[in-house]
């Protein structure tokens, strides 16, 4: 016997004092249209190019509230202050399951407004609704709307591969979960590149800016040589796959990356990357752009990385390990107290085959004792 579909309740309104969910109106027109023409929401949404007031209207005014009355969707207005914020929809997939989608006005964004939002229409799901499960998608990449889906403890639960339709083409998407019951906070860590300042460098986060310098860096031969797993040749598509491989590494609190820039014009130098990181330790890896070798830029960026691990992570011990042959890369372990550890065969792949590694660590009382 097929399980009943939640009830069709009448449009709530839904406040935690500061942000209030209602239906929309007329008054949101002008909000809704300034959203949908928005840059990021044309890139992540399926808003029709162009998009007119008509639209925004038609939207507010006619597709929302049949949505409301055949029980296909229950669309919300966010409100703070007054202000139009964006919108919700918690879309019924039958079987106590649904689906949420929201979008937020430009000026809305980072302000937390749509988190509060997003919160009352998961207590009103969940408890007045009846819905058992609420499915989160979004397009590979849109990481902004899967931060905030991790803040409000949703899991990712995999990719659909070329599942999502965006713009007339098929491309892959997350797909997440959040069942009745389970805490509405993260379940794991989301870490971020935190500005930080050395003596002549400044440690920031990676920006598709970069993706010309890091072409250069990896498509550099003596780069290649020392990472020979790196494609070649080394393609701005090799380097986006890159970021968002780093991306996915941060939000999954498995390690992450900064550039090591020029303090003064913020040009890329470098790159450094904690990873294989758990509660106890990580390791260290790096490679520099042809044009910042030999000017210390590097041996810094590991003084700098290795102190934040110990100090704001907690960490026992960092590692670090190089091809044996590596002297310059060798060269900044040991310029930063690293102890050699010992050697491990044929255990690093080179561009002319494999190779043996030399490992080096620091343990965080060596570290203070040091500094």
């Amino acid at each position: 016997m097929r399980p009943p579909s939640p009830p069709r309740p009448d449009v709530p309104t839904l406040t935690d004092g500061s942000v209030t969910l209602r239906a929309l109106a007329e008054r949101d027109v002008q909000g809704c249209w300034e959203q949908c023409v928005d840059p990021l929401s044309i890139r992540w949404t399926q808003v029709p190019v162009p998009y007119s007031h008509h639209d925004a209207r038609e939207f507010c005014l006619d597709y929302a509230p049949a949505a409301w009355a055949d029980g296909s969707q229950w669309i919300l207005a966010v409100e703070r202050d007054g202000r139009y914020c964006g919108n919700i929809a918690l879309r019924d997939e039958g079987h106590g399951r649904a689906e949420i989608a929201y979008g937020a006005h430009p000026d809305a964004r980072g302000t937390g407004a749509m988190e509060a939002g997003l919160r009352l229409v998961l207590e009103w799901g969940f408890g007045t609704v009846g819905v058992q499960t609420i499915v989160w998608r979004a397009e590979v990449g849109n990481w902004a709307s899967r931060h905030l889906a991790w803040r409000l403890g949703f899991t990712v639960d995999g990719v659909l591969r070329r599942s999502h339709v965006s713009r007339g083409e098929l491309v892959d998407a997350w797909v997440g979960t959040l069942l009745a019951g389970e805490p509405r906070e993260p379940s794991g860590r989301w870490l971020k590149p935190v500005p930080l300042e050395g003596d002549g460098v400044l440690l920031r986060p990676l920006d598709v800016d970069d993706v010309p310098r890091i072409v250069e860096a990896c498509g550099d031969g003596r780069t290649h040589h020392w990472l020979g797993r790196m494609p070649s040749p080394y393609t701005e598509d090799d380097a986006l796959r890159w970021l968002g491989a780093n991306q996915e590494q941060m939000a999954t609190g498995g390690g992450v990356t900064w550039a090591v820039a020029d303090p003064s014009s913020g040009r890329m130098l470098a790159s450094i990357n904690l990873f294989h990181l758990d509660e106890v330790e990580a390791e260290i890896g790096y490679w520099t752009h042809p044009d910042a070798r030999g000017r210390g830029a590097m041996t810094e960026a590991v003084r700098v990385v290795t102190d934040w691990a110990f100090a704001e992570l907690g960490l026992r011990i960092v590692r670090c390990a190089a091809a044996v042959e590596n002297k310059a890369s060798r060269h900044v372990m040991e310029a930063n107290g690293f102890r050699l550890g010992g050697h491990d065969r044929l255990a690093t792949t080179l561009d002319t085959g494999r190779a043996d590694i030399a490992f080096y660590d620091v343990t965080a009382e060596e570290w203070a004792a040091g500094r």
